[in-house]
């Protein structure tokens, strides 16, 4: 490990640092616009220059410089200072006077940077340069005459979303960034751009205008989106949640987000359920919390209760109203709200267990019929990492449009019991091979094969097969036993009175038509239109609650805003309904709710990955290889729009009818 020498203070730094690392080591900050931790160096903004001996005696881009021993790093000379400042004027010098308008304010880079190394005046008079606007489509709202020309957007669809969308046009004063033929930007993960530019050059287009950052609270969440559990930030004024902004964690997503997570939460104010509504007569009615209890407690009447999980509900609703089903003498619990009927009785057998981390050091990889890009935009961002580290990467289930060299070897599940003798012999020889399981192939029946592959495969301390769900609360679910040895269609046979769908709205009702469906939820979507009874409940924003990812990892979501009207969290809806019903639950308060969760399942008591071997006995099952047939299909049909408040989404619907549908969407003027 090299020695290096920083402002008089002696450290050593790994093998391949550079010489910003090497300051960063010593504590030291370095103003920086193109440079970032997670792209590609390219050295064009000359922000970070700092004086380096021995070499040439001027001032050095410390970003592209490699640290080496001996070196003697001066960041605070005036050399250095006169460099920095020479810069920041030339950076100034197109860059338009936009703070008070601009998006960016009290969040900008460049604007912290011009407070540390701007001068007092201009020194330019010349005419400034104008870029004519770009569109980016309904999420990123351009205004490139500010840009620096950092090329971080361009570096992340290159190199992190694997989509060459943005680009470089022109060169010298005529350099723009644009999409190529002005296309919007189409890919999952677009609008992590706005949180790379340093200026306000691409800014939020649904978020534009509507708040200051010194204006809104800060609340830690989780994305509940889809199954990865990314950690974002809500940031609300007043009772709504204005934006979603990701949180760094290297485990689960990095720094990055996807666009549905980031830009559904407008849909937290639409379509709300605020009121109680019973059906009469076919036709839903306003009603009061009493009517709708008794109502409850009527059908009830000492027959069978059912409790279907939603997509996007927390554990402690799932265990409180479990508590409530135990108490009524019913252990009719489902969250596979589609008719899947995979195995539950061991964890590990359903859970991503080589973690999202983990997945970016196999060296072959099997894909059974999942879409990844739109089930888990961000395990797609993790697969291209391994096929940048040399991975091979198989997909079984119908084509889609990978962002990194991948083979299909068919759309029909017969595939695994008959795999091509070179990728089969690639497989063998791999040492970190996997197998990951989507929702197209559990539906097709392919579990039982692909966990005998995986299990042919095994390698010791290598545990390679995963699956990957696409609900948030699923994992949690399962931990909690929401789950029937038929999936569904038990739930069905048993013919239940009443059956509370907690905020379950894939379920084909239909099947249900003898008993009394009470929707407890938020949003007035699919579930709702089928109840008899809705009992108004908050949404992932306006409640505290743990979540458990694919990979089993808790996590934990705090409130923000108040729920609307008379909605109110899920939990305090059953325990008063335990009470109307006569029954005793063991809780009366929030902590004691979770206190008796935790005691049931220790795991979901302890932030980060559970011990999911651990809960099944330390191995996976032995697979009965079925050999089955049948084409794949995949569930997700529109990425844009897969659960209630993202349908309830005035962005995702114009992203949908945009970006996938093909249609124009005139602006106010047209």
């Amino acid at each position: 490990m090299p020695k290096v020498t920083v402002d008089g203070q002696e450290i050593e730094v790994p093998d391949g640092a550079t010489v910003l690392q090497a300051c960063e080591l010593a504590g030291k900050e370095i103003p920086r616009f193109c440079y970032h931790e997670r792209l590609s160096i390219a050295g064009n903004c000359r922000m970070c220059l700092v004086e380096v001996k021995p070499g040439p005696p001027k001032p050095q881009a410390s970003c592209a410089l490699p640290a080496a021993d001996g070196q003697e790093i001066r960041t605070d000379s005036q050399m250095v200072k006169t460099a920095r400042e020479g810069v920041m004027e030339f950076l100034l010098i197109n860059h338009p006077l936009d703070c008070p308008i601009c998006d960016q304010g009290g969040e900008c880079d460049l604007q912290d940077q011009a407070v540390a190394y701007g001068r007092g005046g201009s020194r330019y008079h010349e005419n400034k340069r104008a870029v004519t606007e770009k569109y980016m489509g309904p999420l990123i709202k351009t205004i490139m005459t500010r840009c620096i020309h950092c090329t971080r957007c361009v570096r992340f669809s290159e190199e992190i979303a694997g989509v060459d969308e943005i680009g470089a046009l022109y060169r010298g004063e005529d350099m723009q960034i644009t999409t190529y033929l002005e296309h919007a930007a189409k890919h999952e993960l677009s609008a992590n751009v706005i949180d790379l530019c340093p200026v306000g050059a691409l800014t939020s287009r649904p978020y534009a205008f509507e708040a200051r950052p010194w204006e809104l609270k800060k609340t830690l969440s989780i994305d509940v989106s889809d199954a990865v559990g990314a950690n974002i930030r809500l940031d609300s004024r007043g009772r709504e949640v204005m934006r979603a902004l990701p949180r760094i964690n290297d485990d689960v997503n990095e720094e990055w987000l996807s666009d549905k997570g980031r830009y559904m939460v407008d849909g937290l104010t639409r379509r709300r359920l605020d009121r109680v509504w019973i059906r009469k007569g076919g036709k839903l009615q306003p009603a009061g919390w009493e009517d709708a209890f008794k109502a409850i407690a009527k059908a009830k009447a000492g027959n069978s209760v059912a409790a279907i999980a939603g997509d996007l509900v927390d554990c402690e609703t799932m265990f409180a109203a479990k508590k409530l089903l135990g108490a009524l003498g019913s252990d009719l619990l489902e969250g596979r709200q589609t008719g899947l009927d995979y195995p539950t009785d061991n964890l590990a057998a359903v859970n991503f267990n080589s973690t999202l981390a983990g997945i970016e050091t196999a060296d072959a990889i099997l894909v059974v019929g999942s879409h990844v890009r739109w089930e888990a935009a961000l395990v797609n961002v993790r697969l291209r990492k391994a096929v940048k580290r040399g991975a091979k990467i198989f997909l079984v289930g119908p084509r889609w449009e990978t962002t990194y060299p991948a083979e299909f070897l068919g759309d029909d599940v017969s595939v695994l019991g008959d795999l091509p003798s070179e990728v089969a012999e690639l497989f063998e020889k791999a040492e970190r091979p996997a197998v990951i399981v989507g929702a197209g192939g559990l539906a097709a029946g392919a579990f039982q094969d692909a966990l005998a592959l995986a299990q042919g495969w095994s390698r010791e301390g290598w545990n390679g097969f995963n699956v990957l769900h696409t609900s948030a609360s699923r994992m949690g679910g399962l931990m909690l036993g929401y789950a029937q040895k038929g999936g569904i269609a038990d739930v069905v046979k048993a013919e239940p009175k009443v059956v509370l769908a907690l905020g379950a709205d894939e379920v084909d009702w239909s099947a249900f038509g003898k008993s009394l469906k009470v929707y407890i939820g938020h949003h007035g979507d699919k579930g709702a239109h089928a109840a008899d009874i809705i009992l108004p409940a908050a949404s992932y924003a306006e409640k505290d609650g743990t979540y458990v990812n694919t990979e089993g990892r808790v996590q934990f979501a705090e409130k923000a805003v108040f729920a609307p009207g008379d909605a109110r969290e899920d939990w305090t809806i059953l325990r008063a309904l335990a009470d109307a019903l006569g029954v005793e639950v063991g809780f009366d308060s929030f902590a004691e709710l979770q206190a008796a969760m935790i005691a049931e399942v220790p795991a979901l008591g302890v932030e980060g990955l559970a011990d999911i071997m651990g809960l099944s006995g330390g191995k996976l099952p032995k697979a009965k290889a079925a050999k089955v047939k049948g084409a794949i299909s995949y569930p997700i049909r529109d990425f844009y729009l897969t659960n209630s408040i993202a349908r309830a989404s005035a962005v995702m619907q114009r992203c949908s009818a945009e970006l996938l549908h093909g249609e124009e969407i005139l602006e106010a003027a047209e």
